[in-house]
């Protein structure tokens, strides 16, 4: 069994496409007005990025531990990944450094969302 699709709610549809074509070289395949957007990694992963209401009155909180987290092979691309977040602006939680066995940069972005990028076995 594999994981093919995750379909996450964000609060600004069109600052998630940019992040997600700009920092992890996703696919746009199609978008509905401003409401939903499907993606692709160009390798059997489809994300659907749906808007969440703006008249929703409550934020809505992704549980604490919750997280996207992306593996790359080697710890410079971790260190180059870093690198891009302060291009963009994006600030992240420490640099990149040694985790529970990875090589790990731990950022948010997208209002409250926690992303992780890692190396295991570097």
């Amino acid at each position: 069994m594999k994981l093919n699709h995750l379909n996450l709610c964000v609060y600004d549809l069109s600052e998630a496409i940019v992040l997600f074509q700009n920092l992890f070289d996703f696919q746009l395949l199609d978008q509905k007005g401003d409401f939903i957007a499907v993606m692709t990694d160009g390798q059997g992963f489809t994300l659907v990025l749906s808007k969440l209401p703006s008249n929703q009155n409550e934020a809505a909180l992704y549980p604490k531990d919750f997280h996207l987290g992306f593996y790359v092979d080697t710890m410079s691309e971790v260190d180059q990944f870093y690198k891009k977040l302060a291009v963009v602006g994006i600030a992240s939680e420490h640099e990149p450094r040694m985790i529970r066995g990875g090589y790990t940069l731990y950022f948010t972005a997208l209002g409250e969302i926690h992303f992780e990028v890692t190396c295991y076995n570097c």
